[in-house]
C-alpha cells in the first residue's frame, strides 16, 4: 500500500462559522473566521498525529493539509 503525502480537508461557510473537516482523521472545527479554522485544524490534525504513526491511517511521515475551500455563488 502507497503511503499518502496529503491530508485533504474542506472548508465551508456557515451562517456564523467557518466550518473545516477532515475526513483522513474524523476531525472537525468551527470558527469565526478562516485564518483562525486554518490554525485550528492545523492544530488539531498535530495533536491527533502527535503520538501515533501516521502509516497507521495510509499517511506518509509529515504529511500536508490540502484544503478546499466552498464558496456559495449568488446567482440571480
Amino acid at each position: 500500500m502507497e503511503l499518502q503525502r496529503t491530508i485533504k480537508a474542506v472548508i465551508s461557510k456557515g451562517e456564523d462559522y467557518f466550518v473545516a473537516s477532515c475526513h483522513e482523521i474524523a476531525d472537525v472545527t468551527q470558527v469565526r473566521t478562516l485564518d483562525e479554522t486554518i490554525a485550528n485544524l492545523k492544530e488539531a490534525v498535530e495533536l491527533f498525529l502527535e503520538d501515533e504513526d501516521p502509516a497507521e491511517f495510509g499517511l506518509c511521515p509529515n504529511p500536508i493539509i490540502v484544503l478546499t475551500l466552498e464558496v456559495e455563488l449568488a446567482l440571480a
